[in-house]
């Protein structure tokens, strides 16, 4: 998976998970990618500072996906429900992370570790984790993401 920071051409500026660059830019091509502001599909890559590892930096993991521990609740946020555009993006995440990454379940923590001190075959996964958990992860400098696990489009 790679992360991308976009901007659509109203200059609103959001994030984006993709399998890969060409999948990015077939997305766009397409205009199967919406600002989650406005809803344009005039969307592009926006300028991003560098990732720089920590040693290394060659062989650093992919980022890992951490759905949170309310992961079948609906998601609202603090002012009301969701807006649909938000939750529809957060659906597409969800089965890109799905379809490319490797479901660990409740051995996300162990085998994310794994992954990071090369112990164990390097690719995206995905499963279950506390927060104090995915915390210490982060401080041992292991790249994880915790994505807000919205329920399938199709369910």
């Amino acid at each position: 998976m790679i992360h991308y920071q976009l901007r659509c051409d109203q200059n609103h500026g959001f994030d984006g998970w993709y399998k890969d660059s060409v999948a990015f830019e077939k997305l766009a091509r397409a205009g199967l990618i919406d600002c989650p502001v406005c809803g344009g599909t005039k969307v592009e890559r926006a300028l991003m500072a560098p990732a720089l590892g920590k040693g290394r930096a060659a062989e650093a993991p992919p980022p890992a996906a951490v759905p949170p521990a309310d992961a079948g609740k609906t998601t609202q946020a603090a002012a009301g429900p969701m807006p649909a555009q938000v939750l529809a993006l957060l659906q597409r995440m969800r089965a890109e992370v799905e379809k490319s990454c490797d479901y660990v379940g409740h051995e996300f923590a162990d085998e994310a570790r794994r992954i990071h001190r090369g112990e164990s075959e390097r690719r995206g996964i995905y499963g279950e984790t506390s927060d104090t958990e995915a915390e210490a992860l982060r401080k041992e400098g292991v790249d994880i993401a915790q994505l807000p696990w919205v329920p399938r489009a199709d369910s």
